[in-house]
């Protein structure tokens, strides 16, 4: 597990690193190859019109490369300020910005290396194999950059809002089997003792992953429970417990600890709540006084909506897990649909309460849910659809103000709910 995280974090400057070495070793290695082995295989054009190519695409891609990366970074570092710095460098950390940078690189060293072998030893002969490598590498840099032109375009709102969801609909669909699955928890189960504790030593880090399985095969073989205390998303801090043995002799510390990733900060890995917490830090971002744009606000509760109903969908009480033999071995804390319920609304509501359309976007949004939800999610429900009303009341004053707050509009200003005319004269 370390070793996947070493590759993550030197992935930024090892794979341009691989493409900056492959380039020196083709442009040494082709046109000698194609000197020793195919010296019929010459290029028609003249030496210096050689020459001329190879220095424009040494000379221009370097400068392509410089303009290209400067610009994405600023657009990168602009859009912190916008959405959340957080998920801008889900962007930032694109494998095909590596790719695209080793593209660029290589193609410049390689148009070097090979201007070596034009009129070698003075011969009047340009190799053909090296003017076809380098017309390749010239094509793909080409392509490399309109995808990187289509990346940068990633960073409109609504794509940033578009790919934040989808990632949480992904783990969410992964981790959490359908509501009628039978629950996994057995409240006021008896443990036995606790053999043993594993602390965090060292630097803050963030619980990035589980992996279960492997936990599973050591409660199986050592016959003991292991009960993670800090769950997926926490930061752990020096001296932090991070998991609970139970009625087993203490075990290698370094078997427990290779089965929890730990890192410097939250993934969508095994975090069904991270991708709601993108969206919130968006939509609080937009409301605020800075900003005060809305309409930004009521676009991540469209995703937000999209990602509660998926989830009041699933089986959300999974965090015991047993053998075959049907006994417990691994505890996981998981949030629980208040808990989601609680992160896409409080914050919202709170800085979003003076927001006619934002509070018209959000009671919409509960009373659809409510339509929908399975019964055993309703109450929690109905509760968010009487605090959501009691912040209508409470932020304004104007009776009109409050009666248009108080309607449903899935577009918060477009076209309204009015359930009856009671309801909209209270």
């Amino acid at each position: 597990m370390a070793q996947r995280k070493t590759k993550r974090s030197y992935s930024i400057w090892l794979v341009p690193l691989m493409y900056a070495a492959g380039a020196l070793v083709f442009g040494l290695t082709v046109p000698r190859i194609g000197h020793a082995l195919f010296p019929q295989f010459v290029s028609t054009i003249s030496v210096n019109a050689a020459i001329g190519i190879y220095s424009a695409v040494a000379s221009g891609m370097l400068s392509l490369t410089g303009i290209v990366f400067s610009l994405t970074f600023v657009m990168v570092q602009f859009s912190a300020t916008a959405y959340s710095p957080r998920l801008v460098l889900w962007i930032a950390r694109d494998p095909f910005l590596s790719h695209a940078m080793g593209v660029f690189t290589a193609t410049f060293l390689y148009a070097l290396s090979a201007l070596a072998w034009v009129d070698r030893d003075g011969a009047g002969r340009v190799p053909l194999m090296g003017i076809a490598v380098g017309t390749m590498l010239l094509a793909i840099s080409v392509a490399m950059f309109i995808g990187l032109i289509q990346r940068v375009s990633m960073l409109q709102v609504t794509r940033m809002l578009i790919f934040t969801g989808g990632q949480g609909r992904k783990i969410v669909e992964r981790l959490y089997p359908p509501i009628d699955t039978p629950r996994s928890n057995a409240p006021g189960e008896a443990l036995p003792a606790v053999t043993q504790t594993v602390l965090h030593h060292g630097d803050p880090r963030v619980v990035q992953a589980v992996q279960i399985e492997e936990l599973m095969e050591i409660g199986s073989s050592r016959g003991c429970v292991i009960e993670m205390v800090a769950a997926v998303g926490d930061s752990l801090v020096d001296a932090s417990p991070i998991l609970r043995v139970y009625g087993a002799a203490p075990l290698p510390e370094e078997i427990l600890r290779n089965a929890v990733e730990l890192g410097l900060e939250r993934t969508f890995a095994q975090d069904p709540k991270y991708a709601i917490r993108l969206l919130v830090d968006i939509a609080i971002k937009a409301l605020s006084p800075a900003v005060n744009d809305p309409t930004t606000a009521v676009q991540a509760l469209d995703q937000i909506e999209d990602l509660l109903l998926r989830v009041g969908r699933r089986r959300l009480e999974i965090g015991a897990f047993r053998d075959g033999q049907g006994r417990l071995r691994v505890l996981l804390p998981l949030p629980v649909w208040e808990d989601f319920l609680e992160l896409a609304f409080d914050e919202i509501r709170y800085y979003g309460a003076t927001s006619v359309q934002v509070m018209r976007r959000m009671k919409a949004l509960v009373t659809e849910m409510l339509a929908i939800m399975p019964e055993e999610r309703r109450p929690a429900l109905h509760y968010w659809e009487e605090r959501l009303q009691a912040t209508v009341q409470r932020a304004f004053s104007d009776r009109e103000d409050i009666l248009d707050a108080s309607h449903e509009d899935r577009q918060g200003l477009g076209s309204s709910r009015r359930r009856n005319t009671n309801n909209s004269k209270e």
